[in-house]
């Protein structure tokens, strides 16, 4: 049993380490989309949903992986619930989002005629 309780250890650590390096991530994806999305604005960026769009949902799929991660360590019922919620939650964000972004690329598309 002791080498089991070892293994359950070092993987609590190891997904522990890992969401806050996902959590992090997600975050610093979020800000800078966030900070482009402002500059894109003052410079009247014609892009600039789709930019903020692309970073939203890139930064909200490293949050929803770090929340599929934790259901790795949940231990009952209540947090089982919470964490599905939340991946729930996310999933339709980033659904949504990537929606926006087909949409927004569909306008580019008819306002430039279909060139690249």
């Amino acid at each position: 049993m002791e080498l089991y309780e070892l293994l359950e250890q070092l993987l609590t650590h190891v997904v522990d380490i890992a969401i806050l390096v996902f959590e992090f991530v997600g975050v610093f994806v979020i800000i800078i989309s966030g900070c482009r999305g402002i500059m894109d604005y003052v410079r009247h960026n014609p892009e600039i949903r789709l930019n903020l769009a692309t970073g939203m949902a890139l930064g909200l799929e490293f949050k929803l992986g770090s929340e599929i991660l934790r259901t790795v360590i949940v231990r009952d019922l209540s947090e089982v619930a919470t964490v599905a919620a939340i991946i729930a939650l996310r999933a339709a964000l980033t659904f949504l989002i990537h929606w926006e972004i087909k949409v927004e690329k569909a306008d580019e598309e008819k306002q430039t005629g279909g060139r690249s």
